[in-house]
């Protein structure tokens, strides 16, 4: 995470509130309601939601499947320019795959004390041991994303009742 607070644009705004609705489309769908976005040039080149539990897929993490819809778009599986807004900080595995993608920047909401790789547990995306590291900044529209989750997991422990 940068060191300075960061001064977040109203199309940051924005865009963070396309990954909160994917968040919330993950929740009625069961999943973990973690939701991303990916933009280039202020245009949305696709978004999506967490869906592993639906696709019998470990790794299809909203941030995973962004990336891997945005580089079918463009025709790359490097994203230069390309700015990731996501409900939760990424884990380890998101983290290697925006570092292998090249994104320019990572925006997420909610902090991930067990398992974030933007500083909260792991510290992988600003790592300069890697040969990129994004410009990361966390807390954007947080205590929306943080509600969402809650509210999840507290239906789940309700229903296991």
């Amino acid at each position: 995470m940068s060191l300075n607070p960061p001064c977040f644009t109203q199309e940051d705004h924005r865009y963070m509130g396309v990954a909160l609705e994917l968040a919330q489309d993950a929740a009625r769908n069961g999943e973990v309601p973690v939701g991303a976005v990916l933009v280039r040039d202020n245009h949305i080149i696709c978004g999506a939601a967490n869906m592993p539990i639906n696709e019998y897929d470990m790794t299809a993490h909203a941030e995973i499947c962004a990336l891997r819809n945005a580089g079918r778009m463009l025709g790359n599986y490097r994203l230069p320019g390309c700015t990731l807004y996501v409900t939760l900080e990424p884990c380890c595995m998101c983290a290697g795959a925006i570092i292998h993608a090249r994104l320019a920047r990572v925006v997420f909401a909610a902090s991930d004390p067990r398992t974030g790789a933007a500083g909260s547990q792991f510290n992988l995306l600003p790592n300069p041991a890697h040969n990129h590291q994004p410009i990361v900044e966390g807390g954007l529209r947080a205590d929306e994303s943080a509600a969402i989750l809650k509210a999840f997991f507290a239906r789940k422990r309700e229903n296991k009742r």
